[in-house]
């Protein structure tokens, strides 16, 4: 298993990943406007370097001088169990260390996938107002039934 950031074409993959779960409810849409917009964000896990390869995506959306975002961790059914969310997700907090921040946080529907990582949960009126320019746009503003969860770096 590799991670490694995604190329243009791969975008239309990593939207089928996350479609799924969207209608499940377990995750929010992404348009496709806003893949191609953020995708320097993405890491992806492959096999190899091809396109139908990839297992799940995540992405770190810096909000701020000191704090990113988790977002879009996503990953194929047949691959749960198997370390590739995991992976992804100290993929994003490498980078974010790299970068300076000293926080990241995710808001999430699956609290304790990010606790055994080791996030811990936070009011959400604790985070900076700033994050909050996405969420106005979402169907569930402003009653997000997401979990706000915080790992210090």
């Amino acid at each position: 298993m590799m991670i490694r950031k995604p190329s243009i074409e791969e975008v239309l993959e990593i939207r089928k990943i996350i479609d799924p779960f969207v209608r499940e409810g377990l995750m929010l849409p992404r348009s496709l406007h806003s893949l191609y917009t953020t995708i320097r964000d993405f890491w992806i896990s492959v096999d190899d370097g091809t396109v139908r390869s990839i297992k799940g995506c995540c992405a770190l959306h810096v909000s701020w001088s000191d704090l990113a975002e988790i977002r879009t961790l996503a990953v194929k059914k047949e691959h749960h169990g198997a370390g590739v969310g995991e992976s992804l997700v100290r993929a994003c907090i490498d980078e974010a260390r790299n970068l300076g921040l000293k926080q990241v946080f995710t808001l999430t529907y699956v609290p304790d996938y990010f606790s055994k990582i080791g996030f811990h949960e936070v009011d959400k009126s604790t985070l900076p107002n700033k994050i909050w320019a996405d969420c106005i746009h979402c169907q569930y503003f402003p009653d997000c039934r997401e979990d706000a969860l915080m790992i210090e770096l």
